[in-house]
């Protein structure tokens, strides 16, 4: 018997540590940050280990807000807009406990808030490339201006054409990009701002269905929501069309500073 606990809590690490390998690490001071959003392929990697039906799969669909919140059939992490959604697209109509849970398997955590602001704005690298400073606080996680983001109205013509053919009929906006598809912005990470809301764990230690922080605005907001003073929040268990999430933990010696992602 002691043999077979041993084995599948071997097991069990090894399958830890496989899921944080497939996630591509960015060293921020104290603690590493993914630098993408948390894909459909790597959920589905979690989903299948863990059996896990998601809340939107579980009432048939997430939402998204029209003139009002709007439930869509058939739209969840495996087809955000209705349709079979490819393996690099971010992962959304996750509710902020699903979003944990993916992260504590993969041996992570949601990012504090403070450390998903640092990350997102403070350019830390020793020797960043250019335009990025070190020691600077930019006013977008993309530099000085918006330009490159995924965005409504303000980041570019480009916003447009990156958006995922989804066929789906928005009121508003044209929908996220593929993870890693915008310009790399402060730190090296992309889709800080715009693409898919990112849940951070705040307020720490709240318990139940209580509000939770959303950071960096989505592809249905323009720039304002994607900078630091703009503070919003979502119900622990909103499942929608434009929040999603990336993962944190904390650096250790023992790592490499960057694991390239192994997708299937």
């Amino acid at each position: 018997m002691k043999s077979v606990l041993s084995l599948l809590s071997l097991l069990l690490v090894n399958t830890v540590a496989m899921a944080g390998e497939a996630i591509d690490w960015q060293r921020v001071g104290a603690f590493e940050i993914a630098r993408t959003e948390t894909t459909v392929a790597q959920f589905a990697r979690f989903a299948e280990a863990t059996r896990l039906v998601t809340q939107a799969e579980r009432q048939g669909g997430g939402q998204v807000y029209e003139s009002g919140w709007v439930r869509k059939p058939g739209w969840n992490w495996r087809a955000p807009f209705g349709q079979p959604a490819q393996g690099d697209e971010p992962a959304v109509h996750v509710n902020f406990d699903e979003a944990q849970a993916f992260c504590r398997w993969a041996g992570a955590r949601l990012p504090r808030d403070a450390e998903w602001v640092s990350a997102a704005y403070t350019e830390q690298r020793e020797a960043p490339p250019s335009p990025f400073i070190r020691g600077r606080t930019y006013p977008y996680p993309n530099g000085e201006r918006p330009d490159g983001a995924q965005c409504f109205g303000d980041c570019g013509a480009a916003a447009k054409e990156r958006a995922v053919r989804h066929g789906a009929a928005l009121l508003r906006g044209d929908g996220h990009a593929r993870a890693g598809a915008t310009p790399a912005g402060v730190n090296g990470l992309h889709e800080m701002g715009g693409n898919a809301w990112e849940w951070v764990d705040e307020p720490r230690g709240a318990t139940g269905n209580a509000e939770r922080r959303t950071r960096g605005g989505s592809w249905w907001y323009g720039a304002a929501q994607m900078r630091a003073d703009h503070l919003q929040g979502k119900p622990s268990d909103t499942a929608v069309v434009y929040i999603g999430f990336r993962c944190a933990r904390s650096a250790s010696p023992d790592r490499p500073i960057s694991i390239r992602p192994k997708l299937p």
